[in-house]
């Protein structure tokens, strides 16, 4: 077996022979990364994940990064750059055991949520990617150590949750939640830590509110949430979660059939919130308000919901960053100083109490958006608002991640294209933080 090309770092500027400034140049055994010592900890990680995606372009399955000056976020931004929707893998890592054993944890966790992100619609139904989670969950966890409840189809309406079996009765696999117990004592009276949500919308058409086919093609990816949370909980367990944690996953295909719900539809949620349906394509919102409506029953003092949620925080952030959302600002700015320290991309968007009122209804307590095109000015505020209708402690404890960076719709100079797993680390880092 031919050695592994060797990656190394190097604050030296490259030879002119090379070209102007260039980052990347070869070796007799690989090739190095000029990251110039006067660049700050962020410019130097783009440097690094620059490079990462250049090497992909080269063809190269498999490298070993080398030297003793890699520190865990540099590797970690190479991997990022490197990997793809095709090579989950291909990085051998360098440094303490320690640090080996944290980056191998980050990439099995990843490359879970990536791998599932990135399936296609056919090959992940809602109960299988209820299924999937919770195998991941007990092979890091144990069996042992987890229980797990598969509420689907009809038993939704039966338990009273109607936002998931509304958006997904027009497709003729069931909707489902997933309700997951994570709690390492055993003990059935241990009280619940925190609580995580994620939106598990498996293909999103929009529904009556149809998308454009270009809006379309990329709608595997609003599982994202699920995947994320998924992943950040398995995370947080290999780096030591000792505290019981709930797990709930809102699971459905919003597609268009006869049984399909349609505009003009009023849906009555068991917390006695009516909502308009005005937009099909709200659909994350109304899933995710029976999720949050039993995580406020667990009486977990943290809850962190994350979704794909509007193309609003898109706009307004990029798709390098992730927009938090929260009424408790304390935990917000934490929960930003947490995303700083692992190096993920998060800002602070707007959410008061009166955000609640932003989509008003003239036949229920509220619609899930604004009749109008992407829901208007403020939509991301808009649709947090709407959430914290149905969160407890009013609203003390929780946060809402919208995933803006969670999903490459393309390749570009720092990503391959498809899901990037960017939130995984923030969410695993608040979960550990704000338990301890």
């Amino acid at each position: 077996m031919a050695e592994l090309l060797q990656i190394t770092l190097t604050s030296t500027a490259a030879d002119a022979k090379f070209g102007r400034n260039p980052a990347l140049t070869p070796t007799t055994d690989g090739y190095q990364i000029h990251v110039a010592s006067s660049l700050n900890s962020a410019d130097a990680l783009r440097v690094i994940q620059k490079a990462g995606r250049s090497l992909d372009g080269l063809g190269l399955a498999q490298v070993q990064l080398s030297g003793s000056n890699w520190t865990l976020d540099q590797q970690w931004a190479f991997y990022q750059g490197f990997s793809s929707a095709k090579k989950l893998g291909g990085v051998s890592w360098t440094g303490s055991n320690d640090q080996v054993e944290h980056l191998v944890q980050l990439q099995q966790c990843f490359a879970f949520a990536k791998r599932i992100t990135n399936e296609t619609p056919e090959d992940l139904s809602p109960q299988t990617l209820c299924m999937q989670a919770i195998e991941f969950i007990q092979t890091v966890a144990g069996k042992d150590k987890v229980q797990a409840q598969v509420i689907a189809g009809d038993e939704l309406l039966q338990a009273g949750w109607v936002g998931v079996h509304t958006v997904g009765r027009g497709s003729d696999r069931a909707p489902a939640i997933l309700v997951l117990d994570y709690n390492p004592s055993g003990d059935s009276n241990a009280p619940v830590a925190a609580a995580l949500v994620g939106k598990g919308i498996t293909f999103d058409s929009g529904g009556y509110s149809i998308k454009a086919s270009e809006g379309m093609v990329t709608m595997k990816c609003d599982m994202g949430g699920a995947a994320t949370v998924t992943a950040a909980l398995a995370l947080a367990i290999m780096q030591g979660l000792t505290k019981r944690v709930q797990l709930i996953l809102c699971c459905a295909e919003n597609l268009i059939n006869g049984r399909a719900y349609k505009l003009g539809d009023i849906i009555r949620y068991k917390n006695g919130v009516s909502v308009e349906v005005v937009n099909t394509d709200a659909e994350g919102r109304l899933v995710l308000a029976d999720g949050l409506q039993i995580a406020a029953a667990s009486g977990a003092p943290l809850v962190i919901d994350a979704a794909t949620l509007t193309g609003a925080a898109i706009m307004a952030l990029g798709s390098e960053y992730n927009a938090l959302f929260g009424l408790d600002k304390a935990l917000q700015v934490r929960a930003l100083g947490y995303a700083q320290s692992v190096q993920e991309g998060a800002w602070a968007l707007p959410l008061e109490r009166w955000h609640q009122q932003q989509c008003p209804s003239a036949y229920a307590d509220t619609a899930n958006s604004r009749p109008i095109k992407g829901g208007g000015a403020g939509g991301a505020s808009n649709a947090a608002g709407f959430l914290s209708r149905f969160v407890g402690n009013d609203g003390q404890g929780w946060m809402h991640v919208d995933l803006a960076a969670a999903f490459q719709a393309t390749a570009n100079g720092f990503w391959g294209a498809g899901a990037t797993g960017v939130g995984i680390r923030t969410i695993a880092a608040t979960l550990l933080q704000e338990t301890r």
